[in-house]
């Protein structure tokens, strides 16, 4: 049995407190429950789409037991740099509001431990290699017969038939499922997506499946197997581009910036760097023709109506990007934006949050260790809710931080299972 040091369990352990530790968060939960609040989650996944799709649950009131390899843990625990005074970036990204206990499925006593998380779970997310649970007695097939109201999702690179061997790497995904073809310059290499998007979709994939199975459950008093892979969510999310060739046959290519069916929309140069522009209708781009000081575009027949603009964009481009020389990026961002035409520099990701916060968007939170002091700070769930929910602002947990306490948790013969119908 692998033990852990204890530094004294989590408040989720107790119930749905404050899980700063503080009198206002206390109050801030008894003032509103969490949509999710009573809610258990054994989450077996690890890396990126599991992760984020268990922290999105976390975020939202449920409680989330992190189930990692004693030593070494998710693998994203090593990835770095960057890193922060706490350890990797990435692994905190995807993993605030959790528990994390150390098991090693290979011994017995562990194991038996993980089967009693997992009867007690409304929820049981993984990724492990497809059967590779099943063999260990964690499937759903057998899960389900003592814990029927279990919903346990599964995430895979591509299915469990013919690419069930196959491993799931994001970077792989955007290759073999067509997005890199459309990214990059047109006479230029293709390339992937700035982060690992494809990973990001199938969590938020996963979280609307968890969601819609519990809510079905309600009305059943039954759990449910759902299964995803990498490949099907990046596919759901080609939207146009796949519908152009599934309706049209036309197969999309690399364009750098420029749209497919919108003219202009792309990054154009002013004088002294690039600024993004989309006139997503006529209006639009007559505002943006007057406010360039050239009304007579709007009129010419070439460019007159999207559809023309689109034909004619090789002449329309040079034209626009003559007028934009006059002044800096900023200054047009500036007067297009006031004239009700949509433009934007390119910015970092620091710019992108400062201008986040400019507008009031409030786009981070910050972050508590067990001691309820801060810890750092990190992008919150995009949701506003209102009335607000209570915050959850647990740090991410460190390897096996609540190994001790969780399992003695689930020896306790006080302890009563999760319920698994929630008809009430």
């Amino acid at each position: 049995m692998v033990n852990s040091a204890s530094p004294g369990g989590p408040a989720a352990l107790d119930g749905p407190a404050g899980l700063d530790g503080s009198a206002a968060g206390c109050a801030a939960d008894a003032a509103g429950q969490r949509p999710l609040d009573g809610i258990l989650v054994a989450d077996f996944s690890r890396v990126l789409a599991g992760p984020l799709c268990t922290m999105t649950l976390a975020d939202l009131g449920a409680r989330v037991v992190k189930v990692e390899r004693p030593g070494a843990g998710d693998d994203t625990r090593s990835w770095g740099p960057p890193w922060s005074e706490t350890g990797s970036t990435y692994f905190e990204s995807v993993n605030r509001n959790k528990e994390s206990v150390c098991l090693d499925l290979s011994d017995p006593d562990d194991l038996q431990a993980a089967r009693e998380l997992a009867l007690r779970a409304d929820v049981l997310v993984e990724n492990f290699k497809p059967g590779g649970l099943d063999r260990l007695g964690l499937g759903y097939a057998e899960l389900s017969t003592a814990n029927p109201g279990l919903v346990y999702a599964s995430i895979s690179g591509f299915g469990t038939t013919g690419g069930r061997d196959i491993p799931g790497y994001d970077f792989i995904v955007q290759a073999l499922g067509g997005l890199m073809s459309i990214t990059g310059e047109a006479d230029g290499a293709p390339y992937k997506a700035g982060v690992a998007l494809v990973d990001v979709l199938t969590a938020k994939d996963a979280t609307i499946a968890v969601l819609a199975a519990l809510q079905a459950r309600r009305a059943t008093g039954r759990g449910s197997h759902v299964q995803l892979n990498l490949l099907s969510s990046l596919q759901g999310a080609l939207a146009n581009q796949g519908q152009a060739f599934l309706g049209a046959g036309a197969v999309p290519a690399r364009m750098g910036n420029a749209h497919p069916s919108i003219v202009p929309y792309q990054l154009l140069e002013c004088a002294d760097g690039p600024l993004a522009v989309a006139c997503g209708n006529d209006a639009q781009f007559r505002r943006l023709a007057g406010e360039l000081g050239a009304p007579d575009l709007a009129a010419d027949g070439r460019f007159a109506t999207n559809s023309a603009r689109v034909q004619h964009r090789e002449a329309l481009v040079p034209l626009l990007e003559e007028l934009l020389a006059a002044a800096p990026a900023a200054q047009w961002q500036e007067r297009l934006t006031r004239a009700g035409v949509p433009a934007g520099r390119v910015a970092g990701i620091d710019d992108g949050i400062a201008y986040a916060e400019s507008l009031g968007l409030e786009p981070t939170i910050e972050v508590r260790d067990a001691s309820g002091a801060v810890s750092g700070r990190q992008l919150r769930h995009p949701a506003v809710w209102e009335p607000p929910l209570a915050p959850r602002v647990q740090a991410p947990p460190r390897l096996g931080e609540h190994t001790d306490s969780v399992l003695s948790w689930l020896r306790s013969e006080e302890a009563e299972r999760q319920p698994t119908d929630h008809l009430s």
